[in-house]
């Protein structure tokens, strides 16, 4: 069984977002749901920058704050800072968080 993208924290204070990021892109985008070789569903999103002193990072928070219109500040990476698989927390109401990652993603179930 596959484990859902996001998962809201324990605290009610946000949600738990699973990611897989490709730099170098052509293009800044959010691309749908994948699933890892464990079941772990995750967002793609990729970015034009490159992996060097965290600017893939850097452009990943800038494009989810821009694309969900959510304050920078809100979007946190906790796990995977040189990893191309990453785990953010993002603070907010974890209803309306879902609500839009539902929309970014094309509608797919979470």
């Amino acid at each position: 069984m596959e484990k859902p993208f996001c998962e809201t924290l324990a605290n009610g204070s946000g949600i738990r977002l699973f990611l897989r990021l490709t730099p170098k892109a052509s293009r800044n985008s959010i691309a749908g749901v994948g699933v890892d070789g464990n079941g772990q569903q995750q967002i793609r999103a990729m970015v034009t920058a490159v992996p060097e002193n965290g600017k893939a990072n850097m452009a990943l928070i800038k494009l989810l704050a821009k694309t969900a219109k959510w304050p920078k500040s809100s979007v946190e990476i906790v796990a995977g800072h040189t990893d191309r698989n990453k785990v953010l927390e993002i603070s907010g109401d974890p209803d309306a968080l879902i609500a839009q990652l539902h929309e970014l993603t094309g509608g797919q179930d979470i």
